[in-house]
């Protein structure tokens, strides 16, 4: 037998190789799964549920419900956990003390990610709805919008067509901006369009007047970003970075008042920077994308929400953009910048002027 012929070992091993490169270049290919990314951030929500301000409570069939701000306190911690829950795994965010001259405000979340779309638009952005009559609740009828990784075991919304993109995961997790617990039969909805087992899901409430849901919504200052860039028609697949930050307002007790500060501060306040491929892109969404291009901009939210009677799909969609963007273009290596922050109207809305003495 000569030296370049195989033997049946060597055969063997080769060609265990040869499936092994092609399984791992497969895995390599493939998108990540934003629930298997979130779910060690959701085993440590549970786990450390007493200091984070969460409680835990389990339906009869071991479906997990945190509660971060109904009953429970919903702490800032858990709110920027519960944002990074939200992102897939896909995403940092942290807060960061203003130490300029003349802050915009003292507390700033900031957020990066370096898979914008998989974790704003295929996880984070809150466009599961979930509706109860009061018949089938029991009682008050129920509604709330859905966030995070188990909207994509769903894929309920045309936006997962235009991603191409279906998680496949044994346990999810979803977001619920609401101030009440779900009922059952939302719960049965949310396990029979996921495909999991009683046990294998955790809904997480976040009302918006608590510290938790104020956080997990000013960290979706990327998210506005990008949902805006899909608005104005641009490829998705033009950006590929992403990082932002907003100002953290106190949340009002006032439902209205605190979805309003919370929308204030990535419309008036919210900064982003966007790394994208082209340079025409770059230019464009400098242009575009700030918020100072909506009709409806330059008033408090409330006041802009109220004013349409509480429907939001008579607010100018343009409106809904980070206030200041900076977009850099790797096919030229310039940055474009366009709008501007919007300081005085925060500050006159939330408070911390000096006193005039």
């Amino acid at each position: 037998m000569s030296a370049s012929t195989p033997t049946p070992e060597t055969s063997a091993t080769h060609a265990a190789n040869v499936a092994h490169e092609a399984n791992a270049a497969n895995a390599y290919d493939a998108p990540p799964s934003v629930n298997a990314l979130s779910e060690r951030l959701v085993a440590r929500l549970v786990d450390h549920a007493a200091r984070l301000g969460v409680a835990i409570t389990r339906t009869e069939a071991g479906t997990v419900i945190a509660d971060a701000g109904v009953a429970a306190r919903g702490g800032i911690e858990a709110g920027v956990l519960i944002a990074r829950i939200c992102m897939g795994g896909l995403g940092r965010v942290a807060l960061r003390a203003n130490l300029d001259a003349a802050p915009l405000w003292p507390t700033m979340l900031e957020v990066s990610t370096s898979s914008p779309v998989l974790a704003c638009l295929g996880s984070q952005y809150a466009g599961w709805s979930l509706a109860a009559t009061k018949e089938q609740t029991g009682g008050k009828k129920f509604f709330s919008l859905g966030s995070g990784p188990a909207r994509a075991l769903a894929v309920k919304e045309p936006l997962f067509t235009e991603l191409d993109y279906h998680d496949r995961h044994a346990r999810g997790a979803l977001v619920l901006e609401v101030d009440r617990l779900p009922p059952q039969v939302v719960i049965d909805k949310v396990l029979h369009d996921c495909g999991l087992a009683p046990d294998q899901l955790t809904l997480i409430v976040t009302p918006t007047q608590s510290l938790a849901g104020t956080v997990q919504v000013v960290a979706r200052v990327v998210e506005v970003a990008l949902h805006k860039v899909h608005v104005l028609g641009v490829p998705l697949d033009e950006v590929i970075e992403a990082s932002g930050s907003a100002p953290l307002p106190p949340p009002a007790p006032d439902g209205i008042q605190a979805m309003g500060r919370t929308n204030d501060a990535i419309l008036y306040g919210g900064r982003v920077h966007l790394t994208v491929r082209h340079d025409e892109v770059a230019r464009g969404l400098a242009d575009d994308l700030p918020a100072a291009n909506s009709r409806d901009y330059g008033r408090p939210f409330a006041d802009i929400f109220t004013s349409f009677n509480f429907d939001f799909y008579q607010i100018d969609p343009a409106l809904f953009a980070p206030a200041e963007v900076w977009v850099s273009s790797l096919e030229s290596g310039a940055t474009y910048h366009g709008g501007r922050l919007d300081g005085a109207l925060l500050q006159d809305q939330w408070g911390g002027r000096p006193d005039a003495r």
